[in-house]
């Protein structure tokens, strides 16, 4: 299917929007409930999986909805046409403070691996799939990492990053070991594994989880400084202690550590 070729500007800095510039015919995916604005002349029309199942019939939207579902999106997508005259303009927020990043897939042999809730908007066209891991390790033990989102195509794709977001190269043979939850997006020529910290009192009290995230080259990643799993986990440690659970004491990374700590800290 023939992707849209689209204009888009990014605007804000912490609390971003991209706004997308279509002529008429052209069309724009988001994901559900991302729109922030649509111009006269653009109509919204929501669809089962993703747009770029269409002409594959129910078994096809069957398939894309269902790998839709996995990756924690919803089974729906909805697109915006513009059927009017002149040029129009849609716009995707980010559901909270972080950096949009765009990304044209033809830079990139076609294909970009996401973390599975990364997501905003594409031009139409871009499928949206799943990039299971293939050791067992990382299936085992990879958390956020093992179920991830595939975008093909040759157009136009934005994800969203929580925080702060940096792009690193990689040559051939060099090795980065990240925290499995900053791991935004990178290219499939990277090779994704999962390593154990080290000792065990590292892992119980070190707070940064049981494995780390290693990414060896070539290839690009991007990654983010808030993931926003983090984000939630010390909200939810901060709120008063309460019948329904939540409370103060909980910790990101190790169960143990944070289970330890609480009792130190006198929970």
């Amino acid at each position: 299917m023939a992707m849209d070729v689209i204009d888009y500007f990014i605007y804000g800095d912490d609390m971003q929007f991209v706004e997308i510039e279509l002529d008429p015919g052209e069309a724009a995916i988001g994901e559900a409930g991302s729109m922030m604005y649509m111009e006269e002349g653009i109509e919204m029309t929501t669809v089962f999986g993703d747009a770029s199942a269409d002409q594959g019939g129910f078994f096809g939207k069957l398939v894309g909805a269902g790998k839709r579902l996995i990756t924690g999106e919803s089974m729906f997508t909805t697109v915006y046409t513009h059927n009017g005259q002149g040029k129009k303009r849609v716009a995707f927020a980010a559901p909270y403070t972080g950096k949009i990043i765009p990304f044209d897939l033809t830079k990139y042999g076609g294909t970009m691996i996401c973390q599975k809730d990364a997501f905003l908007c594409a031009a139409k066209g871009v499928s949206l799939g799943i990039a299971f891991q293939k050791k067992i390790g990382t299936g085992f033990f990879g958390g956020e990492g093992f179920i991830m989102q595939k975008l093909d195509g040759d157009g136009m794709a934005f994800a969203h990053s929580g925080g702060m977001v940096i792009e690193r190269q990689l040559a051939a043979g060099e090795t980065l070991r990240v925290d499995t939850g900053c791991v935004v997006a990178y290219t499939p020529s990277v090779d994704f594994d999962i390593q154990f910290v080290g000792g065990v009192k590292t892992a119980l009290f070190g707070g940064e989880g049981l494995f780390f995230a290693v990414l060896r080259g070539p290839g690009t990643l991007w990654l983010q400084s808030l993931p926003f799993a983090r984000l939630a986990s010390r909200i939810f440690a901060a709120a008063p202690v309460s019948k329904g659970g939540g409370g103060k004491g909980g910790e990101e990374g190790s169960v143990l550590g944070g289970v330890i700590g609480g009792v130190f800290g006198g929970d």
